[in-house]
């Protein structure tokens, strides 16, 4: 992303709020909400400007007066984590740059145009046209997803041929998911068909052509391993330190991401036997063998980046009785590579609706945060750190039982 000239920067300011800028006198409480939602109108692109979207924070609406603000580190992150706090999906891309303007400072947020729209901000698609933010029409929308349908897509997004909506649990998608997607407002005023909100959640190609893109088989699909072969998880329980030694639990676990999150869920739990301990405390102390918090984010994570493009491989979970070893299958993905990988604040996401989704059913909290959290738990409970291997088409850590 190419950071304007200040020159451009203050040509954009004198013009005035357009549908590419938008001012902020102060990063407010309120003004933080409608900075969001700008972001988000900016990366719908709804104009088709192609270019990215600026909000200036210290410029005053409507004189266009570079008023200043204070922009500190703190600022910046605050604002920069508006990209990953999970609130507008799918993720956007944005800068978050201090400039000096006419010996003031100002905060720059540059917003690339989204290759995946709609997106949402807590559940709403904002739009931005001219000077006016507000809500997408069932028009809008359907022109944000032509013209995600004619663009370059990810993988998730892509259209699966031989599966239709006879292959998708639409019940689900209406009772469970759609809810959870959308705000409430939008589902009373929706007058949409079932293929366009279909189209708008991305689980199909498109309303005139609805064939099931792969986020739609994995998120809500009836048996998405008919179509994504390796979509499944290999749960192994081992009475011993080898593969080799006496298999005492073993379970192929498939169906949507939701079932298959969950039912592993209930495996770690009922392997992860509680201690407890009568004799070092007035009260009964229990303990697990390792932090069930901690290898929930593993696993997800595990799931969420993990490659389903051309490869007949599960994800492996083996729990031997001194480690836990979670095998994914695919490398690093874009700005991670083996040299940056686990680096605090930098991820980048090979599946990126599908991270959305896992985002809207509840599995993920806040993104970029899952190893870190996974380590602070660990640690924590006394646990060495976690061991990562990262090769060009596989990720493994090895979670070892905690140090006496």
């Amino acid at each position: 992303m190419v950071s304007l000239a200040d020159s451009d920067l203050l040509h954009l300011i004198d013009y005035g709020e357009a549908d590419r800028v938008e001012f902020k006198e102060t990063l407010s409480r309120s003004g933080a909400n409608e900075i969001r939602e700008a972001i988000c109108a900016f990366a719908n692109d709804l104009p088709d400007h192609r270019v990215p979207g600026l909000v200036v924070i210290g410029v005053r609406d409507p004189d266009r007066c570079i008023v200043g603000t204070e922009v500190s580190d703190e600022m910046l992150r605050n604002l920069a984590d508006m990209k990953t706090d999970g609130n507008i999906l799918p993720l956007p891309s944005i800068q978050v740059e201090k400039k000096t303007l006419r010996d003031r400072d100002v905060a720059v947020v540059t917003v690339l145009p989204s290759d995946s729209p709609p997106v949402r901000y807590r559940g709403r698609i904002q739009i931005r046209i001219g000077p006016r933010r507000g809500i997408a029409t069932a028009q809008d929308e359907r022109i944000l997803n032509e013209r995600r349908r004619f663009g370059d897509r990810p993988f998730d997004l892509q259209p699966v041929p031989t599966a239709g909506l006879r292959d998708l649990n639409l019940v689900q998608f209406e009772n469970e998911y759609l809810p959870r997607a959308f705000s409430d407002d939008v589902l009373t005023a929706n007058d949409r068909t079932i293929e366009e909100r279909l189209a708008a959640t991305k689980m199909i190609a498109a309303a005139d052509s609805p064939i099931a893109t792969v986020m739609g088989l994995l998120v809500i699909g009836k048996s998405p391993q008919d179509f994504l072969p390796g979509a499944y998880l290999q749960f192994l329980r081992i009475d011993g330190l080898e593969l080799s030694d006496n298999i005492i639990d073993s379970e192929t676990i498939g169906g949507d991401v939701s079932d298959v999150l969950r039912r592993l869920g209930d495996k770690l739990q009922a392997h992860n036997r509680i201690g407890v301990d009568i004799t070092s405390s007035p009260t009964e102390l229990r303990t697990e063998l390792y932090p069930l918090g901690a290898l929930q984010q593993i696993t997800r994570n595990a799931v969420m980046h993990r490659t389903y493009e051309a490869t007949n491989a599960p994800i492996r979970v083996n729990w031997f009785n001194d480690r836990i070893e979670v095998i994914s299958p695919g490398g690093p993905y874009g700005t991670v590579n083996t040299d940056n990988f686990g680096q605090p604040g930098l991820t980048d996401y090979r599946n990126p609706n599908l991270a959305d989704a896992m985002r809207t059913v509840g599995f993920v909290q806040r993104f970029g945060a899952g190893i870190p959290i996974a380590k602070r738990q660990l640690r924590d409970a006394g646990h060495p750190e976690p061991e990562f291997t990262v090769q060009a088409n596989y990720v493994s850590v090895i979670i070892k039982v905690a140090q006496e």
